[in-house]
């Protein structure tokens, strides 16, 4: 029966004693390696998602546009036109004409390659030019820096 209670108590004062530091260091080092590795991977995920969406949503304005000149039976833009001037017909809000970094898509007249207009997010950086996250998106595209 001593024996019993012994066994008891040291199974008791062995569940009490909780974490050594060693295994709390150890489980903090494996949890910080972890993050170091898989922290820059979804970062850059999160960029690259952000320039898809603005590829997205830059084709998606012009493609608005067309569908304006289209109903206004014009070929062009008239020098008094604005991104606003397609809400809420042709877009819902003007909160659709805010790309991924919270800055205005910009409307660019006359456009790259003959176009008559070009609809522009000017990048993570918020101005011209740049590459990667940085570099403007337009119509779907990269613009290639300068």
């Amino acid at each position: 029966m001593t024996n019993l209670r012994s066994n008891s108590r040291r199974a008791r004062r062995h569940l009490r004693r909780g974490f050594s530091l060693i295994e709390v260091i150890v489980a903090v080092t494996i949890i910080a390696l972890f993050a170091a590795v898989i922290a820059p991977t979804l970062l850059g995920r999160v960029g690259t998602a952000k320039v898809d969406k603005a590829r997205v949503e830059a084709t998606s304005i012009a493609n608005q546009i067309k569908i304006y000149l289209t109903e206004n039976k014009s070929s062009t833009l008239s020098s008094d036109f604005t991104l606003d001037m397609l809400v809420p017909k042709y877009i819902e809000s003007k909160d659709d004409l805010i790309d991924p970094w919270d800055m205005p898509y910009v409307l660019d007249r006359p456009g790259l390659n003959g176009r008559d207009f070009d609809v522009v997010s000017l990048g993570a950086d918020g101005v011209r030019g740049g590459e990667g996250e940085n570099a403007d998106i337009i119509h779907g595209k990269e613009k290639k820096s300068s």
